[in-house]
């Protein structure tokens, strides 16, 4: 199965030109069979697809729900979350690396750095977390082996990664614009029609193929020694971000639902699930 596992879109990330259905009707025709959506810690892109397109449009395609959640001390990372489940947190970014990893564990997804040997402040082994801890990569499911729009020096960091850790590499192609739709890519070796399948496929490292072909059009490709402009200005924008939705994360803390079902389907399953662990 063939699937673009970082993909944004305009119903859900402010940065990305690229509408749901576009993106999936661009991929369709480049033979891809399934999209992972990972908007900036939203779920609002998926939303729309479960409010106006599932079972209307594009029945032949599968949609699954994840999120690129930014920490505040380790860079973007890629979370998926089992079929019916939605943590509310996870919609208010700024929690340290190692809260996020107990607290995906412990609800049953899996989480993975996003262009993991990228720029600094935005990349897991560019930021101050990595030197500190080290060994805390083991604790990630997967890593994102290859980025469309990231360089061949970042991606071949990436390869080391997994290969060093053993971790399953996935590929994405971090679009954000119509002509960089499909340039990467994730190759399943067996068909999945929702999260929890995706998850458990990663757990048990079943053999997956990442690849693709480089963008090199990214607006910090253009701006060349000027795209450090970005990095600085995204290292203000996270740690004031993360100052001012300190005390909204901390009111979720207390009040999060693990289980969160947005749709009859996923309250089906959840019943299910109650059932077979009672």
């Amino acid at each position: 199965m063939k699937i673009d596992m970082h993909c944004h879109v305009k119903e859900g990330s402010i940065d990305s030109k690229v509408s749901l259905n576009e993106y999936i009707t661009l991929l369709k025709e480049q033979g891809f069979q399934g999209m992972l959506i990972t908007d900036h810690n939203t779920y609002n892109g998926y939303r729309y697809w479960k409010n106006n397109m599932r079972g209307k449009e594009h029945t032949d395609f599968v949609v699954l729900k994840g999120v690129e959640y930014d920490t505040c001390d380790a860079g973007h990372i890629i979370v998926i979350m089992p079929e019916g489940v939605r943590m509310r947190l996870l919609e208010v970014k700024g929690l340290p690396a190692s809260v996020l990893i107990d607290f995906v564990h412990k609800n049953g997804g899996i989480l993975g750095p996003a262009h993991p040997c990228g720029e600094k402040y935005l990349s897991y082994t560019n930021t101050k977390r990595y030197f500190k801890s080290p060994e805390q990569i083991k604790r990630f499911d997967f890593v994102e082996g290859f980025n469309a729009c990231e360089s061949a020096e970042s991606n071949e960091g990436a390869a080391k990664l997994m290969s060093r850790y053993h971790k399953p590499g996935i590929g994405g192609s971090d679009a954000h614009k119509p002509e960089c739709v499909g340039k990467a890519y994730t190759i399943l070796p067996e068909y999945v029609t929702c999260e929890t399948e995706l998850i458990s496929l990663i757990r048990k490292k079943a053999p997956l193929e990442a690849g693709g072909e480089y963008y090199g059009k990214t607006t910090r490709e253009k701006l060349g020694k000027a795209g450090k402009i970005l990095t600085y200005s995204f290292w203000i924008y996270n740690k004031g971000g993360n100052l001012l939705k300190m005390y909204k994360r901390k009111e979720k803390e207390h009040k999060e639902n693990p289980v969160d079902a947005i749709d009859p389907i996923e309250v089906e399953f959840l019943a299910r699930r109650k059932i077979k662990t009672m």
